[in-house]
């Protein structure tokens, strides 16, 4: 296994094209861990708080359509 440090080096040695294509893999791959992280949450029942506000503003006729 590669250290940081390491892997740091190796990055720097990339061509430009190369250096795009990892940075848009990285950028990705954050992409779906926080699509995994919100379905978690979602199933959890983390996120019912936020329903449950949009709900009572609804109610409470300070939401406005879009």
């Amino acid at each position: 296994m590669s250290t940081v440090e390491e892997i740091k080096f190796a990055i720097s040695a990339l061509s430009k094209e190369d250096y795009i294509h990892l940075r848009e893999w990285l950028s990705e791959k954050d992409w779906e861990q926080w699509d995994e992280e919100i379905e978690r949450d979602s199933s959890s029942g983390k996120l019912d708080f936020l329903m449950e506000e949009a709900v009572a503003e609804k109610n409470q006729g300070h939401l406005r359509k879009l």
